[in-house]
């Protein structure tokens, strides 16, 4: 090590224009005169199959981590756009099921006053028979009266016939 910092010294002197540690000039010169016997390679420190495999592993897990939580977040975004449609379609169909039934009610309601009030076969029938009994009874009477009418009709022809008639009141 010490003859490697010997060879690169007067080179590196001359570039930065530092001092030298040796201090003598036969030393400098000793130094500067010594046939180059080539340069010394620095040792290569392995970058090591694991080592990189384990960072290379996990750059591409994160990468991929992250490509998947952003399609997850985008596939989320759909479906719960889709869900609110859904949520919201379904409100307006239950808006109107509870109109429909709040119709049918009311016509229930009207319906069940209606049967009420209204008149059975039976009270229908009953109410006829008797509608048509008092019929009878008036044409009865309407025949009775006329048979009335039309003999005093013929007792005022009979008497207006004879001429010895005198009406005294």
């Amino acid at each position: 090590m010490v003859s490697r910092c010997l060879v690169r010294t007067p080179q590196l002197a001359q570039r930065s224009g530092a001092r030298l540690l040796s201090t003598t000039r036969a030393v400098r010169e000793e130094a500067s005169a010594s046939p180059n016997l080539g340069s010394v390679q620095p040792q290569k420190r392995p970058i090591g199959g694991f080592r990189g495999g384990i960072i290379g592993f996990l750059f591409g897990f994160s990468i991929a981590s992250a490509f998947a939580a952003y399609h997850l977040l985008d596939e989320y975004k759909l479906a719960s756009a889709a869900l609110q449609a859904s949520v919201e379609e379904l409100q307006a169909s239950t808006e109107k099921v509870s109109a429909h039934v709040r119709r049918i009610e009311a016509v229930e309601k009207d319906l069940k006053a209606l049967a009420q009030s209204s008149a059975s076969k039976d009270e229908l029938s009953r109410v006829r028979a008797e509608l048509k009994k008092i019929y009878d009874g008036l044409h009865i009477e309407f025949l009775d009266l006329r048979s009335h009418v039309w003999g005093m009709q013929q007792d005022l022809h009979s008497l207006a016939k004879k001429d010895a008639t005198t009406v005294r009141v």
